[in-house]
């Protein structure tokens, strides 16, 4: 019997004309070069920060639009709908006024204590709700994330869109309590326009720096609410800062001033001395107007960089 072997199988020889994706690569250095050759660029790599704005521009529609469907999807499942938008800061200001105004008595050196309590609770609410909604602008929109390639600052921009809409939507009912408070509209209220500017340029920022960091370590977003009920506290909302330290020799002067510049509060003054006739010039802190352009521009454009810096990382691991 004669046997017959059988011969192995031989691998084709790759021959000078073989196209350049089937000849073998070692290291990364030549994919990269290989990359090169023929245009292809990371997915998903950190634009420049110029490119990035002109992105951010060319989505501004999108901001706009997903900033109204969240604002109009916030209550839907609610049977007052979106009357909470204006219930929501009304009921904190009848139990702040209860428990400051009457248990703990602080109206009785604040004159026009419901409008000066009322104007500081929906000034507060914007900060801090636009601060709450940065933590969940990325880990509440993994799906979005990771589907879309878009810029995702969109992401906390709208939402604090979504919270100077509302709070521009329930601005009518504390024009109407200060109306029925003897605050008439006057020129000054035409100040409550730069000052809202201000302000929500600050929320911005300070939301796309809780939005990376939220991104990264969820628990950020358990921590929030703590965080922000001691600055509420600290922030004058219910009581006057200004009286409580004028002539007190006890308070240290640092302290004093960290209280003065506190961007809440600074914030929060602006819209009191724009609203309230017996909210004095006397009551602001010196130089407020460039201490909050200094606060806004500061946490409005660092915010921004310090987000767009983590660009590529946003939904994935």
């Amino acid at each position: 019997m004669v046997s017959q072997t059988t011969a192995p199988p031989t691998t084709p020889a790759v021959t000078d004309a073989a196209p350049a994706y089937l000849l073998p690569v070692h290291g990364p250095g030549e994919l990269a070069a290989l990359a090169a050759r023929h245009g292809l660029t990371v997915s998903g790599a950190r634009p420049t920060l110029g490119a990035y704005v002109r992105q951010l521009w060319g989505r501004r529609h999108f901001i706009t639009a997903f900033a109204t469907a969240k604002l109009t999807a916030q209550y839907s499942q609610a049977k007052l709908g979106q009357i909470w938008q204006i219930m929501t800061p009304l009921l904190n200001a009848t139990v702040y006024y209860f428990i400051f105004g009457i248990l703990m008595n602080t109206k009785k050196n604040v004159e026009d204590f419901v409008p000066f309590l009322v104007t500081g609770v929906f000034i507060w609410t914007f900060t801090s709700s636009s601060i709450t909604a940065g933590t969940r602008a990325i880990s509440g929109n993994l799906g979005l994330v990771r589907a879309l390639h878009f810029p995702r600052a969109s992401l906390p921009i709208a939402l604090a869109l979504q919270q100077l809409q509302q709070l521009l939507f329930s601005m009518g009912a504390l024009v109407l309590i200060l109306i029925g408070f003897g605050q008439f509209p006057r020129p000054s209220w035409l100040l409550a326009i730069p000052a809202l500017t201000l302000q929500a340029v600050f929320n911005t920022g300070v939301s796309m720096v809780v939005a990376r960091l939220a991104a990264r370590t969820p628990d950020i977003a358990q921590l929030t609410p703590f965080v922000l009920r001691t600055w509420m506290y600290a922030s004058g909302v219910m009581f006057s800062i200004d009286d409580h330290l004028k002539g007190d020799d006890r308070v240290p002067h640092f302290v004093k001033v960290a209280l003065e510049c506190n961007p809440a509060a600074v914030f929060i003054d602006l819209m009191r001395f724009a609203l309230i006739d017996s909210f004095s010039g006397a009551q602001l802190p010196p130089h407020v107007w460039a201490v909050a352009t200094g606060w806004a521009l500061v946490c409005g454009v660092g915010g921004f960089v310090y987000f767009w810096k983590a660009e590529e990382l946003y939904g994935r691991g």
